[in-house]
């Protein structure tokens, strides 16, 4: 991982489209800093498309298509993704699993939920559940005491161990079943909304993001970024960005974003 700064001013100029997750990636302990969310405001602003790739639940991505200078948001690590048209004033939702195949899903789910609880003392159903589509968010340390690696691994596990997928953010661990991800649902997204072919554009697509889970962007996208706490995960994330930068959480993604901004004026 080098630098967010040495990215090259070619490469950092030809940014077409910035996808970044949410948790301590925008956010700092939480909170979205102003700071973060003037960095979106002024990248959308200069013409680059704007969406956030989550873990969070459906309930808060339709707010946030709706409200932030985004062009859309994928959800639930892929889940799905909202676009909000404003000259039409309708949701665009687009789903990786039709209604009833989620629905049977959430049932097998709670057999998971069950056991998780009960072979894993600390860990809790996240608060956010409630919002939730197609997943099941475990909290090992948002609002609970923060949970040893060992113990988190534990949870991965029993997910898999069900036949479920699961991921590991910075303070979830997602599980669900389906032939999905981040990057699947980022493809159709990018097709869908922007009129973009993900594989024949990455290199001009920059990805910040922070953990585990970003780990197939992280892997596909060549000018990948991560914020500083990306480091906290070396040697248990699947692929490493290319650039890291050296703030956490929203102050690296300002770093990222500044970077791309200064380069197109330049």
């Amino acid at each position: 991982m080098r630098p967010v700064a040495e990215m090259p001013i070619d490469v950092a100029g030809a940014v077409r489209v910035l996808f970044a997750d949410i948790d301590d990636t925008l956010t700092n302990e939480g909170r979205l800093p102003a700071v973060a969310y003037d960095a979106l405001e002024r990248l959308s602003a200069a013409g680059i498309a704007v969406a956030p790739i989550t873990g969070r639940p459906a309930g808060w991505c339709d707010m946030i298509a709706r409200m932030w200078p985004v062009a859309g948001v994928v959800g639930e690590n892929g889940a799905f993704y909202f676009s909000y048209d404003e000259e039409a004033r309708r949701m665009r939702r687009s789903f990786a699993i039709d209604d009833a195949t989620r629905a049977a899903d959430r049932e097998r789910l709670k057999a998971v939920r069950a056991r998780i609880l009960a072979e894993v003392p600390g860990a809790a159903i996240s608060a956010d559940q409630l919002y939730r589509e197609a997943d099941l968010a475990i909290d090992f340390c948002e609002d609970v005491a923060p949970l040893p690696d060992s113990e988190v691994d534990r949870i991965k596990h029993i997910f898999e161990e069900e036949g479920a997928v699961a991921k590991v953010s910075s303070i979830h661990v997602n599980g669900w079943y389906g032939a999905y991800d981040k990057l699947t649902m980022s493809r159709r997204f990018a097709s869908d909304i922007l009129g973009v072919d993900l594989d024949a554009e990455k290199d001009r697509i920059v990805f910040v993001g922070d953990s585990p889970n970003d780990a197939p962007m992280f892997g596909f996208f060549p000018n990948a970024c991560g914020v500083a706490n990306v480091l906290d995960f070396v040697g248990r994330i699947d692929a490493e960005p290319a650039y890291v930068a050296s703030k956490k959480g929203g102050h690296g993604f300002v770093e990222v974003a500044n970077r791309i901004l200064e380069a197109r004026s330049a």
